[in-house]
């Protein structure tokens, strides 16, 4: 039986200084990347974000057109019964886009396997990084932002995964672009793949093991 492959990361606190290393679960962070699982999660997950609002009318619906243009026979001219056709200039749309619903569900053992290979991916790329605790006593930006840089995150996408996000957090943080917040329970693949760094609290790594391990 192969044996799995051991990864140990480092913890560190908001001043990005390491305070201890962990090292994760091999069943879930084994370093593999199920690129095909995690295709389908993120083309689902796309498909379900589109508005599909799209619309065109048909010649139904396009107004006026309730006089035939000429007569039938005599002009010389071809036969019309309305100027709404889709032959004429502002008539109606053969086979045009109508809002539809482009959304489809995915097995939540391949949204699960799709979530973990991203991780993995993330891992494998050193672009995830572990804190110790989000601490904020005050919401203030400029605090957040120090934390940020001492990352080397600051102007990059990127994804803080907190286990609980609290007001003095959604304060400090909801004016920095291209920083985005989520919590271990709503993370799934497609935010994990767009973010440029990841900042993982080490409490939201724990829960997110304990929902990954059993895919």
């Amino acid at each position: 039986m192969e044996k799995k492959k051991r990864i140990v990361l480092p913890v560190h606190d908001m001043k990005a200084k390491v305070v201890e290393e962990i090292e994760l679960d091999p069943q879930v962070f084994d370093g593999s990347v199920n690129k095909s699982v995690l295709y389908q999660a993120i083309t689902a997950y796309r498909a379900n974000a589109r508005m599909g609002g799209a619309s065109t009318r048909t010649r139904k619906e396009v107004s006026g057109g309730g006089r035939k243009p000429w007569r039938q026979k005599g002009t010389g001219r071809a036969r019309h019964a309305s100027i709404r056709s889709p032959l004429w200039r502002h008539g109606g749309v053969v086979f045009g886009p109508h809002p539809r619903d482009f959304g489809y569900t995915l097995p939540q053992k391949i949204r699960r396997e799709a979530l973990r290979a991203s991780l993995n991916a993330k891992v494998a790329d050193g672009t995830l990084s572990l804190v110790e605790r989000f601490h904020v006593l005050s919401p203030k930006t400029k605090e957040f932002v120090q934390t940020l840089k001492a990352f080397k995150a600051d102007g990059t996408r990127t994804l803080c995964v907190i286990d609980a996000i609290t007001d003095n957090i959604r304060r400090a943080t909801g004016n920095i672009p291209r920083l985005y917040l989520t919590d271990p329970s709503s993370l799934n693949a497609l935010d994990v793949v767009n973010a440029e760094r990841i900042l993982m609290s080490r409490d939201s790594l724990k829960d997110l093991t304990k929902r990954l391990k059993n895919v």
